[in-house]
């Protein structure tokens, strides 16, 4: 069969999902149809329909898009029936019931942003950087009923530096992602394909989980040392960002949101979440085995700045800290 030929039914909904969709067009595949989750409402008062990011690229293409707000709805079953899809395509969407995966004849497979086993999950990159890993990847894989355990078609490794952040990485993991679709789809194309059983895959150390990220999640704490916040912080950097509260005599207590740091190992005798700082160069806070200095942040309501240009409105006081 032609790449032509193939009928292919495209899910996702971000901006991750958007490279691996562009790259099937540009390359002159057939996408019958593209599933991505309803408008978001926005604004004050939800006003304003946004659709996502894989729905403008879709529409700009002129593609033929579904946005069911039930995958078991029966209307949405007949209509994504009605596309007669020899192969879907999951990159970033969301859990898939059996009567909508085990549709096409050549099956449905998922684009995952870790190395399988490694990080099931929502938010494999950001524990990936959270946790400290030197390296991660992409995994396809054909859906089945677990999440996340389905037979894995192909893996590419990807290092992560120390300096990376989410964001560096997440950019690196999308282009590299639209390479292994092409290669899989090509693969299912030619008959080739030899599928691995997840547990078959040789693993260091234990598995990890990836699980959605909250607010709360985001909070630092401030006991558990130098290496392991910074890695917290990078990890949620940019979006949604690490936080913390920054507490001062005779105010309330405000949001911090901490977007870049360096490490300062040292012994010192000072409480956890104290503050150092010259209010010119250097805002340090303490952690069990030194100092997390702080490079990047933003106060609640105001706009993310240099530490340097932070500290030229920065009225410390002596029983300043961080909790």
């Amino acid at each position: 069969m032609d790449k032509k030929d193939l009928r292919i039914v495209y899910m996702g909904t971000p901006e991750f999902a958007v490279e691996s969709l562009k790259r099937l067009v540009e390359g002159g595949y057939n996408i019958v149809g593209v599933i991505t989750m309803p408008d978001k409402p926005m604004g004050r008062h939800g006003s304003v329909l946004q659709p996502s990011p894989v729905k403008q690229y879709a529409v700009s293409q002129g593609l033929k898009v579904l946005q069911p707000e039930k995958l078991k709805n029966e209307e949405f079953v007949a209509e994504l029936r009605s596309l007669n899809a020899d192969l879907q395509i999951v990159v970033a969407f969301r859990m898939l019931p059996e009567v909508v995966w085990s549709m096409p004849r050549l099956g449905t497979f998922n684009l995952h942003a870790s190395l399988l086993p490694q990080y099931r999950g929502a938010a494999p990159i950001n524990w990936a950087v959270i946790n400290g890993d030197t390296e991660t990847g992409i995994t396809t894989f054909f859906l089945k009923h677990e999440i996340d355990t389905g037979e894995v078609i192909d893996q590419v490794r990807v290092p992560i530096a120390d300096t990376d952040n989410v964001e560096v990485v997440y950019e690196r993991l999308m282009r590299l992602g639209g390479d292994l679709v092409l290669k899989t789809v090509d693969a299912i194309l030619e008959g080739s394909v030899k599928t691995i059983p997840q547990e078959e895959l040789a693993q260091v150390g234990e598995l990890r989980s990836a699980p959605k990220i909250f607010k709360e999640t985001c909070r630092i704490d401030w006991t558990i040392g130098v290496k392991r916040i910074y890695d917290f912080v990078r990890g949620l950097s940019p979006y949604p960002a690490a936080w913390t509260e920054l507490y001062q005599e005779g105010t309330d207590p405000v949001m911090l949101k901490i977007f870049e740091t360096e490490k300062l190992f040292c012994e010192h005798s000072l409480a956890l979440g104290t503050i150092v700082t010259d209010c010119k160069t250097y805002f340090k806070i303490a952690s069990s085995d030194g100092y997390v200095n702080v490079l990047s942040l933003q106060l609640a309501g105001k706009k993310r700045m240099e530490i340097n240009d932070f500290l030229r409105g920065y009225r410390h006081t002596e029983k300043a800290y961080v909790k």
